[in-house]
């Protein structure tokens, strides 16, 4: 599982199913675990195809191959880390990924720069960072989230959600091991909400 100050983990579903992705082993880089990255592309299932989807901090590329993988329009995937993104970059080029977008920024930086509309955000910060809430904040804003976007959150089982705007539904949440991740969607205008299965 281990090369030279490297990791990997394979892609488990979709066009590049059992593909197999390193990355740098870094302190705080922790790609979500299969079974979550399972679990959460059934949640996705009927709405990922043809989605512009943000990977806030990509890290590994778990999820954002993951999402390419299966059919996303669009990843952009942002990342602070030089040898992640030079690994990232490398990935693009491996698996042909023409529709990836890899940026190298602070994700608040980013979201602080030109806004865009993207249909689902993969936000899994560091667990010790603190950037959840801070994240969140800057995402209510126009111009990032689609009428009914979705979100999903990955943080420490142990600390509750920031508080969401009022128009932000938890829609599906689990636990495994230390991890407590959600599927949350902001409801449109007219109250339309989906229903993943």
């Amino acid at each position: 599982m281990t090369e030279r100050g490297h990791k990997r983990l394979r892609i488990i579903g979709g066009e590049w199913r059992g593909r197999k992705l390193s990355f740098p082993a870094l302190p705080d880089l922790r790609p979500t675990p299969d079974r979550v990255r399972e679990t959460l592309f059934n949640w996705l299932r009927d709405i990922l195809p043809g989605s512009r989807c943000l990977d806030l901090f990509a890290g590994s590329g778990a999820l954002g191959f993951e999402a390419l993988s299966r059919g996303a329009q669009e990843v952009v995937m942002v990342d602070r880390h030089p040898a992640v993104i030079t690994q990232l970059k490398q990935h693009v080029q491996q698996l042909k990924a023409v529709n990836a977008r890899v940026v190298q920024a602070e994700a608040l930086a980013f979201l602080e720069g030109p806004s865009r509309l993207f249909d689902i955000i993969f936000l899994d910060p560091p667990f010790q960072g603190n950037l959840l809430g801070p994240c969140l904040e800057r995402l209510a804003q126009p111009g990032w989230l689609a009428a009914t976007a979705w979100l999903y959150l990955e943080t420490d089982r142990r600390i509750p959600l920031p508080t969401l705007p009022a128009d932000w539904n938890v829609l599906r949440h689990k636990q495994a091991g230390q991890v407590g991740y959600y599927l949350l969607q902001r409801t449109s205008a007219s109250g339309t909400q989906g229903d993943p299965s």
